[in-house]
């Protein structure tokens, strides 16, 4: 009896020492401070009557046809490559008339286009071309000015948009991963990888399928379609080409470049330093400078990934610093315009996840840098539609936090989730990956975790909308229809 009153007694004290604990470990951290934004006005479009014209002009098409659109497609096409002359034989200003006109075409032929998938590969090099003459004019633009950043995003981005829509109407066989762009000559060495010629010095530009992702490419002034940065290293003795990226869950680290094709990304664009740009009077392969600089500090040392996206600091460093800070001592300044991010919502949302500075280096902005040339871009057309829905269910989410919404998470597995960071650092310190990565709390972890699943439960949803939308109308819905079935969704959670 005596023996088991003290058994009683011992689970009775185990009891207490673990409430303790875990009351303990229930204590909240403290509110982490709301970081001022860029203090800029975001871009935007407010063109929803437009976009509903549009779908109906293109519900009008397809009962056209290919033969009934022929002549009104060819009329376009002319329209747009007698513009794409007047860029090609003169410089402009960025709000010269023919950028108007332009923008104006691509969307009134992404209509007919979509209804006549055969001639999406067209309109898919047209925009190729306008791309490249725009971003030759570029160059001749004050990089910092408020109408070059618009002009660029307007026609960059909103002519992608506009193609994309049309892809997602053709069949899947009709459409190539791969869009080859400008051939940009280089020193540097050179392998040849998913069918391009990748240089040494090279940038990858990608977008990941995480809710983080997302994140990353939509929370900014200008709304934008990538999400991480690689820099390609090639050895030239034997000619592998391999990358150079940061990672949140290890931070820098060099990995083949077939691991970085296998790895899941729904986009990807390869940029090239421009022959007659920074690279005109700088020593033969300055781009293969950059990239053994690069490869040889994360061979020297563990870099942590950078939460706070300070890109002037390099002893951590986030995705985009990689590239930046591999070409800053050879005197090549990326992002010549900063990337801006100025909503209060945002600014909350990544202050919570450990943003400190909010005029930086996005991956999206990379694209408008008038010193990289476009040299390739892959969409694979099965996760091309993933990639519209993940931005639409995000965007949802940032309307949200622009009213008010808040990244909460479930303060009861906040003793487990510390136990679990407490794990990760030792782990870290024998260098091992934890499930909690280096450098983040976790509090952020459960953040990270709540907007994971918000993020999660409102794509399921619209996907199923969206298929019941395909199979009543017969056609792909378009963006704005993704975004109206995830403001649904997330009403209906």
């Amino acid at each position: 009896m005596h023996s088991s009153s003290k058994c009683i007694r011992r689970i009775g004290w185990g009891l207490l020492v673990v409430a303790a604990l875990y009351g303990l470990l229930l204590i909240p951290d403290p509110i982490p401070p709301v970081h001022k934004g860029a203090g800029k006005q975001p871009f935007l479009w407010a063109r929803d009557a437009y976009w509903a014209a549009l779908e109906k002009e293109f519900q009008q098409a397809r009962a056209s046809g290919c033969t009934g659109l022929a002549k009104a497609i060819d009329a376009s096409l002319s329209e747009i490559r007698a513009n794409l002359e007047i860029l090609a034989a003169t410089n402009v200003l960025p709000n010269a008339p023919v950028f108007a006109a332009l923008e104006a075409n691509i969307f009134h032929l992404a209509p007919m286009m979509g209804a006549c998938s055969e001639r999406v590969p067209e309109f898919l090099l047209t925009f190729a071309r306008m791309r490249s003459l725009i971003k030759r004019q570029s160059g001749h633009w004050p990089v910092d000015s408020p109408e070059t950043r618009e002009r660029l995003y307007r026609s960059l981005y909103g002519g992608r948009a506009a193609v994309e829509e049309a892809m997602l109407q053709a069949p899947r066989e009709q459409l190539r991963p791969l869009l080859v762009g400008d051939d940009e000559p280089s020193d540097s060495p050179g392998a040849l990888v998913q069918g391009v010629t990748l240089h040494s010095g090279d940038i990858l530009l990608s977008r990941g399928g995480a809710a983080t992702s997302a994140l990353i490419a939509r929370g900014n002034d200008y709304p934008g379609n990538f999400s991480h940065v690689a820099l390609v290293h090639v050895n030239p003795t034997n000619n592998q080409a391999s990358v150079i990226e940061a990672h949140i869950e290890c931070g820098v680290l060099v990995s083949p470049i077939e691991k970085y094709f296998a790895d899941k990304k729904l986009r990807i664009m390869l940029l090239r330093l421009q022959a007659d740009g920074p690279l005109k009077n700088a020593t033969p392969a300055l781009a293969h400078q950059a990239a053994c600089r690069a490869i040889e500090e994360a061979g020297k040392r563990h870099i942590p990934y950078d939460f706070a996206m300070d890109y002037a600091n390099p002893n951590e460093q986030f995705c985009s610093e990689v590239a930046s800070a591999a070409y800053s001592p050879l005197k090549v300044k990326l992002w010549m315009g900063l990337s801006q991010l100025s909503a209060p919502g945002l600014t909350q949302w990544l202050s919570a996840l450990g943003v400190r500075h909010f005029e930086t280096q996005e991956p999206a902005d990379l694209e408008y840098d008038p010193q990289l040339r476009v040299v390739a871009e892959w969409r694979d057309p099965e996760t091309l539609f993933k990639d519209h829905v993940d931005n639409a269910v995000i965007d949802v989410l940032l309307e949200g936090a622009e009213r008010g919404d808040r990244l909460n998470y479930n303060m009861w597995k906040l003793p487990p989730a510390r136990l679990a960071k407490g794990w990760s650092w030792l782990k870290n310190r024998f260098g091992k990956v934890g499930v909690i990565p280096e450098g983040m709390s976790a509090t952020t972890a459960l953040r990270v975790d709540a907007l994971t699943k918000m993020h999660n439960a409102i794509y399921s949803r619209v996907i199923e909308s969206a298929e019941k939308f395909k199979k009543e109308r017969g056609y792909v819905p378009p963006y704005w229809e993704l975004l109206r079935m995830a403001r649904e969704s997330k009403a209906g959670l």
